[in-house]
């Protein structure tokens, strides 16, 4: 089969396209014919040796979501079958034409639903959905998502809407914000010298209940001057840097929380969890139109180092998807 691998850490031209032998599934597993995979941060970072695999995935293979056709089933395997269309996350390997995965991992795709957009689904809606329950949001409450251009944040836009929350966004230009504004958005921010509280707490009197803190840095520092009194603050990426300063007090006086989160890093269980939450409330969602995924550009996976030269510029809205 043909795999997009890592040579050897470095930049975009590092990526190669391979033969890597085809993959049999063992028992509980499926192999996944893929046909379409998306691009992630996590996917940058490993390619740059900043971000290993898991144990348990191709050391030099990226690629955290799939979608495609089961193609062949493991012993014991029983909720699947040979042709069904699904879509999931791994902890590596999506840039490739075949994966094997645990059928309990998987979703079947709603009907109708092509490849590409399926594709553009896992690692944004089941990051969103997951950390927005950790953060237990609800209906009515105020929600910030810093970051509300990249795949987890127009994500979050449509998921807090659907929950019926006060959707509050931050992103570095205008143009971004008002895409995200027709996926929900109902206040957005572009930080002034990264500097946004204010600007919510006018949107907000009461602060956000939840916060998706999607860039970190010194981001984190004004989600504690913006969180609402014992609001939880979601920490999901740090594009901005994993150190800052922080106010401490006002974390003891908000009794606030302050959570990081990543998927890929979980046990197995934990991981089979957080698909079945989503398969049970935001696959019915997509099904029927109420959210739905956000592509920035389809690009072939023989184009995976263009792919990441993109991600790296920081102007795309939504997911790069790669066509297998």
């Amino acid at each position: 089969m043909r795999a997009i691998a890592i040579e050897k850490p470095g930049g975009p031209e590092v990526l190669q396209l391979v033969d890597k032998p085809l993959p049999e599934p063992v028992r509980g597993e499926v192999r996944v014919r893929v046909r379409a995979t998306a691009v992630n941060r996590a996917d940058v970072l490993q390619r740059m040796g900043n971000y290993p695999a898991p144990a348990d995935s191709p050391p030099d293979v990226p690629g955290l979501e799939y979608a495609g056709e089961v193609d062949a089933l493991g012993p014991g395997c029983e909720r699947l079958q040979i042709g069904d269309r699904v879509f999931g996350l791994v902890g590596g390997g999506g840039y490739s034409e075949a994966i094997v995965t645990q059928e309990r991992a998987i979703a079947k795709m709603p009907e109708g639903m092509t490849f590409e957009d399926a594709a553009a689904v896992p690692e944004a809606f089941i990051t969103a959905h997951d950390a927005m329950m950790q953060g237990e949001f609800s209906g009515g409450e105020p929600l910030l998502v810093n970051g509300a251009g990249s795949g987890v944040g127009t994500a979050a836009i449509q998921l807090g809407r659907a929950l019926g929350g006060f959707v509050i966004g931050t992103a570095r230009t205008q143009a971004k914000l008002d895409r995200a504004k027709a996926l929900g958005l109902d206040v957005g921010i572009i930080p002034d010298s990264g500097k946004f509280s204010a600007m919510v707490l006018s949107a907000a009197p009461g602060g956000a209940r939840t916060i998706l803190e999607l860039i970190g840095g010194s981001y984190v520092d004004e989600d504690l001057r913006c969180v609402a009194q014992l609001g939880r603050i979601m920490l999901v990426g740090v594009l901005a840097g994993v150190k800052t300063e922080l106010d401490l007090g006002r974390l003891l006086r908000g009794r606030a929380h302050l959570i990081g989160t990543m998927l890929r890093a979980r046990p197995l269980e934990q991981k089979i969890a957080a698909m079945r939450s989503f398969e049970a409330q935001v696959v019915p969602w997509l099904a029927r139109g109420i959210v739905k995924p956000v592509i920035d550009v389809v690009m072939p996976l023989a184009d995976a180092g263009k792919a990441h030269l993109r991600m790296q510029s920081n102007e795309g809205f939504g997911k790069i998807v790669l066509r297998v």
